[in-house]
């Protein structure tokens, strides 16, 4: 299949040679050695600061700190370096929109029924806080994305789309394209959170027309602690500064201060530089592999997944029920077993590791009334065999209620 080297690829990861099997990467993916060997390149080769400093050890981060935001650049086709934002996560880039876009009493967003807490609760609180309006666009039964749904949704005082590309919760793909499309005829822009799609799909701003773009490093091989927002660059301009203090700015008295140029004047105080270096190098690496070679390995695991516990009288898979459009993610319930309960058999049985919970998506699961589901999510370095083993895991436990 397209020439995947999964062994090689495993061997990229050390901690497998733990005989582990891995399926909890919608919460965050493991790390290839080349992503920690950049990182301690720094810690032991040029440890400073960049900015002000004049000195060699300084412009040597300089220069990697902009190697690794043009290696962001290109991953998602932005326009400019100068685009691409260094965040701590997906969570803070939202934050930084919500508190920046210059929202009032009466405007109105427009989320999907499917929202992470991280795209829900900035805006819940600005809701609690100035009285902005949410407007929650619902989808499908299978979890399919409704268009006509949403472009009911708008009215005159509607400003911002603030949306997921795809769902932690079933694996479904948002069609962004056409979201984009529909919102900018209602003269709203688009923020899209793309934490979960852009470990292993190909995300052009720039064909999608995207306004804004979060997402995070820890799901997508890079380091913990770090993440991304795009934003085309005149409404960069128009934003409003969230964090200042250090580096945001030019020049200050003690009446005024000079906002920096963008994008520092939203990178406050002392950056994570490994982090945001190893990054750049967790974006080459799925690069060279293939952001759409990955998914189509997701999907060839899902399917086969799928066709040997979709027959189980006792399992409910969340979503629709074609593993194609649930991307790496198996998102089930076994009737009559908690399932935190059912993730720690897994982890005691055979070292398979996976999520179990509400998956910071209380809102969707306390509307249908279910306390969560365990969830196995894939990802580039995982296998048939690995999938089998799961899969008779989870029979045993089924039967066992029989």
């Amino acid at each position: 299949m397209f020439g995947y080297n999964i062994s090689k690829i495993r061997k990229d990861f050390p901690i497998l040679e733990r005989k582990i099997i891995y399926f909890d990467n919608a919460c965050m993916s493991l790390k290839p050695k080349q992503v920690v060997e950049k990182m301690n390149e720094y810690y032991h080769e040029y440890t400073a600061c960049t900015g002000r400093s004049m000195h060699t050890l300084a412009t040597r981060v300089h220069e990697e700190v902009d190697k690794a935001r043009h290696e962001v650049k290109k991953l998602i086709n932005a326009k400019s370096d100068s685009e691409i934002i260094f965040t701590r996560n997906t969570t803070e880039a939202i934050n930084l929109i919500a508190n920046s876009f210059g929202l009032k009493r009466g405007d109105e967003i427009i989320l999907s029924d499917k929202e992470h807490n991280s795209n829900l609760v900035p805006w819940l609180k600005l809701k609690n806080k100035m009285g902005i309006k949410l407007v929650i666009s619902t989808t499908n039964k299978d979890g399919t994305f409704n268009l006509e749904r949403f472009t009911r949704c708008f009215s005159r005082n509607t400003k911002l789309v603030s949306i997921i590309h795809t769902s932690n919760i079933d694996g479904v793909t948002n069609p962004i394209k056409e979201i984009v499309e529909i919102a900018h005829k209602n003269n709203a822009k688009v923020l899209v959170d793309a934490a979960q799609g852009i470990p292993s799909q190909e995300i052009d701003v720039r064909k999608l027309d995207i306004d804004f773009l979060a997402f995070s490093g820890h799901k997508m091989c890079g380091p913990t602690g770090t993440g991304v927002l795009y934003g085309k660059k005149e409404l960069l301009e128009q934003l409003d500064q969230f964090i200042v203090g250090g580096e945001t700015v030019i020049d200050s008295t003690y009446d005024s201060y000079v906002p920096e140029e963008i994008p520092a004047r939203f990178e406050a105080g002392l950056q994570d530089y490994a982090g945001i270096i190893g990054l750049g190098e967790a974006c080459k690496y799925i690069r060279s592999i293939g952001q759409n070679n990955i998914h189509k390995h997701e999907v060839k695991l899902n399917t086969l997944l799928t066709s040997l516990l979709s027959n189980e009288e006792k399992i409910i898979i969340l979503g629709p029920r074609d593993a194609e459009l649930r991307g790496g993610i198996f998102s089930f319930v076994i009737e009559g077993l908690d399932v935190h309960h059912v993730a720690k058999i897994l982890n005691h049985s055979k070292n398979i590791m996976t999520r179990s919970g509400a998956h910071c998506v209380h809102s969707w699961f306390n509307k249908h009334g279910m306390n969560g589901s365990v969830r196995a999510s894939l990802y580039l370095y995982n296998t048939e065999e690995e999938v089998r083993a799961f899969a008779g895991e989870i029979k045993k436990i089924a039967k066992f209620l029989k």
